[in-house]
């Protein structure tokens, strides 16, 4: 009884803390979303209120439509699915070769690749910016979608190498003797195999294109803005600062991101977990 009594004492501390921490975590999104819904004269009253009244629904279409938001929804959908698309097929190239092929020094270059991860973008922005000019990319959409398809991803090709090393050889092998090219192998067995780090690979190129800042500010124009550009350029639009209306279009920017995750955590989790099994 009294084991009992202190498992039951254990959980109900140990939810007692989770709830919490999810408390801390999300009083910021609950405080956003509760001010989208206000009209602009609850956003400054004093002391402040978290319930609106009434709720305003009409934030959200005219915060998008006076920030013409939906030029700036095109825009970064064709930057976000370009880098994506072109991560997972370089990158996926790039690890399976790495995971598989005895090549000569190939573990020094692999060491060579993680240490470019260490190397920010900061120390590298300068240099490209001027690469890019003499190509004639600046205001293009090209910076930032085509070396996505060179595998510029050390992380990406590390997290899907160590998936596939995962994978046994004898299906592949037994591929080969069937007739099997090592790109056949590659397209028809190992992809469809490596399901859960492909899709932990298009969260993650996903999230970081949709919510990259200084990329888009760099290179490109204010026709070509992105969402994140074109949100943090919203304030000066606005001869008083509308917080219902920048509240309102961040938790619509915001919402693809999570709902994405919603729908692939299970992938994602595995696709992280199974990482590293196997050396």
């Amino acid at each position: 009884m009294k084991k009992g009594m202190s498992r039951v004492i254990r959980l109900t501390i140990v939810y007692a803390l989770i709830l919490t921490g999810a408390a801390f975590v999300l009083f910021p999104f609950i405080w956003m979303f509760s001010t989208s819904l206000k009209n602009i004269v609850q956003c400054y009253d004093y002391p402040l209120s978290w319930f609106p009244r009434p709720f305003v629904w009409r934030n959200f279409v005219d915060g998008w439509q006076i920030g013409n938001f939906s030029l700036y929804l095109k825009n970064t959908l064709v930057v976000t699915f370009g880098a994506m698309a072109g991560a997972v097929l370089s990158c996926s190239l790039v690890a399976y070769g790495f995971a598989r092929f005895k090549v000569p020094g190939k573990d020094i270059l692999f060491l060579l690749l993680l240490g470019t991860m260490m190397v920010p973008f900061h120390v590298t922005m300068v240099p490209l910016f001027i690469l890019f000019k003499q190509l004639g990319w600046i205001n293009t959409f090209k910076p930032l979608i085509i070396p996505s398809f060179f595998a510029i991803s050390p992380f990406f090709v590390f997290l899907l190498r160590q998936f596939f090393r995962t994978i046994p050889t004898e299906i592949e092998d037994a591929a080969i003797i069937d007739g099997c090219s090592y790109f056949d192998v590659f397209w028809r067995i190992i992809l469809p195999l490596a399901k859960p780090a492909l899709a932990a690979v298009v969260i993650f190129s996903f999230t970081w294109n949709w919510n990259d800042f200084l990329g888009p500010l760099i290179y490109l124009g204010k026709g070509k803005y992105t969402l994140q550009v074109g949100l943090a350029n919203f304030i000066g639009q606005l001869i008083v600062i509308k917080w219902n209306y920048m509240m309102a279009v961040s938790i619509l920017v915001m919402l693809p991101c999570v709902i994405l995750f919603f729908f692939t955590q299970r992938y994602f989790i595995q696709g992280v977990v199974f990482t590293g099994i196997k050396e």
